[in-house]
């Protein structure tokens, strides 16, 4: 009788063979990782570890200044330290079982020793800030330059400028550069090596990088504004969602009062005009989003006022009579900027036919014809001017010598009938 087989798997020792599959158990309904809640700290931990490490960067090069500014004598340490490969020979240390263990000590003699180490430390603190209180004196003096430079340089600019439209941004990158050179002379004097300025430099150029993104961002904004001149204090512009008239341009935001339109959201005025409230943007969005300047090269727009007539309407009157109120209305005004429009255009090398009147339209609709009547007119006139040619178009069709020429179009409902040959008839022809 053959042996029985012993088997080679030997469960380890404090772990339990497993006898069965575990089976893991499913999560109970709404409570999976992927729920909104979920989501939503997930994406509130994620803010909160980016403001951390932005802070923590900042702190760092904050602190390696400090350190290369505190320690400005241990650069030639460093550099006469040895190099790393040498072979260096250790003394003998003591066996461990050969060292006697100290005495214990008092509470007083422990206080004492504690403060004798504060106070040495206070020392050489005080030493490290005496030792090097001509560089502090010198840094402060080359900052105090640089600021009554700053002061002196910028009304001389303005007057040689004048009224520049970029002399607000030539005039600030002038102070900016200046600040930096001054930052820069005064940080090589308190660290006293080219390589620890270069070092402190790009570090605190990493963090600011990191931690002041967005105002870098918004002060570029409005760099290129000042110097590209997309818009100005005044003009009637549209960034983004914001359309306002601008009241106040700053390195970082730009102000301006609300108007209303159609089809904007929180806007109880449906025209072109003061909402009475104030928006406040950063400039990086002139980086980021278009921009729509009503005022600025310019100050007329287009517009169109669309009135709807019956089909069976004598289309070429009502076209006329249309056409009439509108050069009654809006001829003597338009005139002049349909003249500077099309000098504009034609040193663009772009289309110069403009009109000097109002012009007339027809388009098809449903059931109905549309008349459209365009003409020039002043950006923050529109509602005012649309209001009149409105009022003096409707008195006008409404006359009582144009009844049957020109019929209004509203909606309606007809009844018709269909013939056995195809043809439609009304019910008031039926029998």
């Amino acid at each position: 009788m053959s042996a029985p087989r012993i088997s080679s798997r030997i469960p380890r020792a404090g772990r339990p063979m497993r006898r069965g599959r575990v089976r893991g158990r499913r999560p109970p309904s709404g409570r999976r990782s992927g729920s909104p809640g979920a989501r939503g700290a997930v994406r509130g931990a994620r803010r909160s570890l980016r403001g951390n490490r932005q802070a923590s960067i900042v702190a760092v090069a904050i602190t390696g200044l400090l350190l290369l500014s505190l320690g400005l004598d241990d650069v030639e340490a460093i550099e006469t330290a040895p190099v790393l490969g040498q072979t260096q020979v250790e003394e003998p240390q003591p066996q461990p079982e050969q060292v006697e263990a100290p005495p214990p000590l008092d509470p007083g003699e422990m206080v004492g020793e504690v403060l004798g180490e504060a106070r040495q430390t206070a020392i050489s603190l005080w030493d490290a800030f005496v030792r090097n209180l001509p560089r502090y004196i010198v840094a402060g003096l080359v900052l105090m330059l640089a600021w009554l430079l700053t002061r002196a340089l910028r009304p001389l600019l303005r007057r040689a400028l004048r009224q520049w439209e970029r002399a607000q941004a030539f005039t600030a990158l002038a102070g900016v550069m200046i600040w930096l050179l001054a930052l820069g002379i005064a940080v090589s004097v308190l660290v006293g090596d080219v390589r620890a300025l270069v070092g402190s430099l790009g570090l605190i150029g990493l963090a600011l990088s990191w931690a002041l993104q967005t105002p870098i961002e918004s002060f570029t904004g409005w760099l290129m504004n000042g110097m590209r001149g997309y818009y100005r204090v005044g003009d009637r512009v549209a960034v983004g969602e914001v359309m306002g008239d601008v009241f106040r341009i700053d390195f970082f935001t730009t102000t301006v009062w609300e108007i209303g339109g159609p089809g904007r959201q929180g806007v109880s005025v449906t025209a072109e005009q003061p909402t009475g409230r104030m928006i406040t943007f950063p400039n990086n969005e002139v980086l980021t989003g278009s921009i729509v300047n009503f005022t600025r090269d310019f100050p007329f727009v287009w517009d169109e006022l669309t009135i709807p007539v019956a089909n069976d309407s004598d289309l070429g009157h009502a076209m006329e009579v249309l056409r009439d109120v509108a050069e009654e209305v809006l001829g003597e005004g338009m005139a002049e900027p349909a003249a500077a429009y099309e000098t504009i255009l034609r040193e663009r090398r772009l289309e110069s036919s403009i009109p000097r009147g109002p012009r007339v339209f027809v388009s098809l609709a449903d059931s109905w014809t549309d008349l459209s009547v365009r003409y020039l007119v002043n950006a923050r006139e529109r509602r005012i001017w649309k209001s009149q040619l409105a009022k003096a178009a409707m008195e006008a069709f409404n006359d009582p010598a144009q009844e049957g020429r020109i019929k209004p179009a509203y909606p309606r409902r007809q009844v018709m009938f269909i013939e056995a040959d195809g043809r439609p008839r009304e019910a008031s022809e039926l029998p």
